[in-house]
């Protein structure tokens, strides 16, 4: 379930009430994990694969009404925006709106609940969350005056910038500066800033202090929700799995500021990108864009960069998905001029000796290696020496020979199973809009023709399986149609923006899902 389509009357999921009233239904369910999507910032097309920093938290998610209820905001100011909703903005006092007075009024010309607005969120988000820092600015000036019982708020607020320091003031002076810039991207910002000379550094955090300012506010408050958020789901005995890239968006602080780790030319444009080859989902295969590590150099500072991103993230999850792990082992190239991925080649990846910095960082904390795509008996060896558990995904279970090791009865079983992943359809969506031909091992492994109770019969092939751990997404819980896809690869435009409405998790599937745990002993 990602963050983003979590319910919220502000356009996009957050970490607020939804999000506790989610972990409840986890644990109602009987079932111990939450899988998320990435959770940092996003670029341009909203993608959480692509985000502005391997640290940061994505401001969207800042909970507007816990900000209302830290007194930063006005719960009146909320509902006057637009937030491409379906709703009409309604003007009311304050007392109305925080007593819940007023009615919201559908108007499917404004918009549609069942998607995110980025357009709209983009262009209020972030004067509301101005509006909260101005407001914070003045609770900093009071807590230093007055130094109440306790930990003032100002301690708070600057002992979480030292315990960041590693990447949080590069990336609020890379958000700042880009604000200043007209969101251009950093490589075509002034040299002095964009090759980080120290005096440009230096110009630029004086001038910018206060929006820096503001960038560290977000990711504090975002930091304070998650934590509050993640206890309250390990205290429900509910775990939450994590999900990160493998690669960084071009347009990063992290690109930005440890630009000699990447491959880029001496103006710190990138010589070759990563994608992946021609494939089932694209003839022209996938050109991502993203910069390729520097391995060799990387390797030289004991993957330090990575061993802290590692660190980081096993202070946020519980357990870490990497994406695109064969990565590790063997990434594709494309010269950084090529219209497209039908050009590249395999390079050698670090393969151990990434993976004994990785292990050493996180700690106990426990990784899934996303492995799909070409074969590799490379990785299946490290995955076997690491204790890794491999991914299999019962949408690619039904194409090819019995010996497909997406089948169930393949499995070995240190691996984690998925009705699909966000890169493909709904299961009602798969299992509605391909024809009989296509369906026709389907058919006969679910023992059935009925297209809904395909899914109900696939939900019972993973919980039955060896696989240690079975992950669905809530789409097909609700068993909705490919109209609530997340994404479709290699397209732009209609892409994570799904959005479940409140209340559409019922008792029913609460029941349906503990019958489940019980009967195949996954309580």
């Amino acid at each position: 379930m990602p963050v983003s389509s979590l319910p919220s009357p502000y356009g996009i999921g957050t970490l607020g009430k939804a999000a506790y009233e989610f972990v409840d239904f986890v644990a109602a369910c009987s079932h111990r994990y939450w899988q998320v999507l990435p959770i940092g910032p996003t670029t341009y097309g909203d993608s959480p694969y692509q985000s502005y920093s391997a640290f940061a938290g994505n401001p969207y998610f800042v909970d507007l009404d816990m900000l209302v209820e830290e007194g930063l905001l006005l719960k009146s100011e909320l509902i006057s925006i637009d937030w491409g909703d379906g709703v009409v903005p309604v003007q009311v006092s304050e007392e109305e709106a925080l007593a819940g007075k007023y009615t919201a009024v559908s108007e499917h010309s404004l918009g549609d609940e069942n998607y995110v607005s980025y357009e709209k969120i983009y262009a209020n988000r972030f004067k509301v969350l101005h509006s909260a820092y101005e407001a914070y600015r003045k609770v900093l000036s009071e807590s230093r005056v007055r130094l109440a019982a306790g930990l003032p708020e100002y301690k708070k607020f600057d002992n979480f910038i030292a315990e960041n320091e590693n990447w949080l003031p590069d990336y609020a002076l890379f958000m700042a500066v880009k604000e200043h810039f007209g969101q251009k991207s950093w490589q075509e910002w002034d040299d002095d800033i964009k090759f980080r000379t120290l005096k440009g550094l230096e110009k630029y955090k004086t001038e910018l202090s206060e929006e820096i300012g503001f960038w560290y506010f977000v990711q504090y408050e975002f930091y304070k929700q998650w934590k509050k958020l993640k206890k309250y789901a390990n205290d429900k005995n509910v775990e939450i799995i994590g999900d990160i890239p493998i690669y960084m968006g071009l347009d990063s602080a992290d690109v930005w500021s440890h630009a000699d780790e990447f491959l880029l030319d001496e103006n710190l444009a990138p010589t070759k990108v990563a994608g992946v080859p021609p494939d089932a989902f694209s003839e022209l295969g996938q050109k991502w864009g993203n910069p390729l590590y520097d391995w060799g150099k990387m390797e030289h500072t004991g993957f330090k960069w990575w061993r802290e991103r590692m660190a980081h993230s096993a202070i946020l999850y519980d357990i870490i998905r990497i994406d695109h792990f064969i990565g590790i082992v063997k990434y594709y190239t494309i010269p950084a001029q090529m219209p497209d991925a039908r050009q590249g080649s395999y390079e050698q990846g670090p393969g151990q000796k990434l993976l004994d910095a990785v292990n050493e960082a996180i700690g106990e904390k426990s990784i899934i290696a996303e492995d799909l795509g070409v074969a590799l008996p490379e990785v299946d060896e490290l995955l076997l020496d690491n204790g890794y558990p491999s991914m299999k995904v019962l949408e690619f279970a039904f194409g090819g020979d019995r010996k497909n090791p997406h089948l169930p009865f393949n499995y070995r079983q240190n691996c984690v199973v998925y009705g699909g992943t966000h890169d493909n359809e709904t299961l009602m969506g798969y299992f509605t809009e391909h024809n009989e031909w296509e369906l026709g091992y389907a058919f006969d492994y679910l023992d059935t023709r009925d297209r809904e109770r395909m899914v109900d019969n696939v939900f019972r092939a993973a919980y039955g399986s060896v696989a240690v751990l079975a992950v669905f997404s809530v789409q097909d819980i609700l068993k909705l149609g490919n109209w609530a896809r997340m994404n479709t690869p290699s397209s732009l435009g209609d892409n994570w923006k799904w959005r479940m409405k409140s209340g559409a998790l019922t008792d029913k599937h609460i029941n349906d899902m503990r019958y489940l745990a019980s009967v195949f002993g996954r309580e």
